[in-house]
């Protein structure tokens, strides 16, 4: 990880993508919540580089240079009441400013606004981020402008963007892929080689660039840091 000023970030995307003006609504069960700016929000954090490998359902992966900060610092900020068991995120549902979010007959199937959830130790752990930039830059909006979630040890659809609300519950939130289709996709779609996708082998994932295919890791490589999490549970059934 490497301090990065926010002045390297740069703006040149939002001639083909408006993101300004953009508020993330903070709410549920914390003693502070809130309606913030996202330039507010990200001016109270330093900016790290985060190098995460990203591992998508659908078996390919790729190396991403996050800019971002950890999501549990902003949360600590908050103060979670006990009640906080874990987190729910929302993103922009706005068809004129996303018109792949369009219903009809050649538009969207996915019931909008899409929505993710953690559980709060998922969320306050380090590895997890708030990523407002990719590759020195600040987010496009196919990235996931002007902020997104990554958690590099699930699967890509997991990492929601456009973000702008986050809600903290007492219960386990549904997620858009988890209410769509229930049989291939789980509440934690964490990287896990050993169980198959209804339609595919996760075994092998193919890295972008590369021809031959390469083992998938357990946890897309993070074990070491993240497997306590789940300690104890069958992780064929939590999916």
């Amino acid at each position: 990880m490497n301090s990065l000023p926010i002045r390297r970030v740069r703006r040149n995307w939002r001639r083909t993508c408006k993101s300004r003006p953009w508020s993330v609504e903070v709410a549920g069960e914390i003693k502070k919540p809130k309606v913030y700016d996202v330039d507010e929000l990200i001016k109270r954090f330093s900016l790290e580089e985060r190098i995460y490998r990203l591992r998508c359902v659908e078996a390919w992966s790729m190396v991403v240079p996050w800019v971002g900060f950890a999501l549990g610092d902003f949360i600590k900020t908050l103060e979670p009441t006990s009640r906080a068991k874990y987190v729910e995120f929302e993103t922009l549902y706005d068809p004129r400013r996303m018109p792949g979010q369009r219903r009809g007959l050649f538009g969207s199937i996915l019931d909008w606004p899409y929505r993710e959830g953690l559980r709060i130790d998922e969320a306050t752990h380090p590895l997890t981020i708030l990523a407002v930039g990719v590759y020195g830059e600040e987010l496009p909006g196919q990235n996931g402008a002007p902020i997104r979630l990554v958690v590099p040890w699930k699967y890509g659809f997991k990492s929601i963007k456009s973000i702008v609300k986050i809600n903290f519950v007492a219960d386990p939130p549904v997620n858009t892929w988890q209410d769509q289709a229930p049989q291939e996709y789980g509440f934690y779609a964490n990287v896990n080689p050993k169980i198959s996708h209804p339609r595919w082998s996760q075994a092998r994932e193919r890295r972008i660039g590369e021809f031959f295919k390469r083992p998938t890791l357990m946890f897309n490589g993070y074990a070491e840091q993240v497997a306590h999490l789940y300690q104890g549970m069958d992780l064929s059934k939590n999916f």
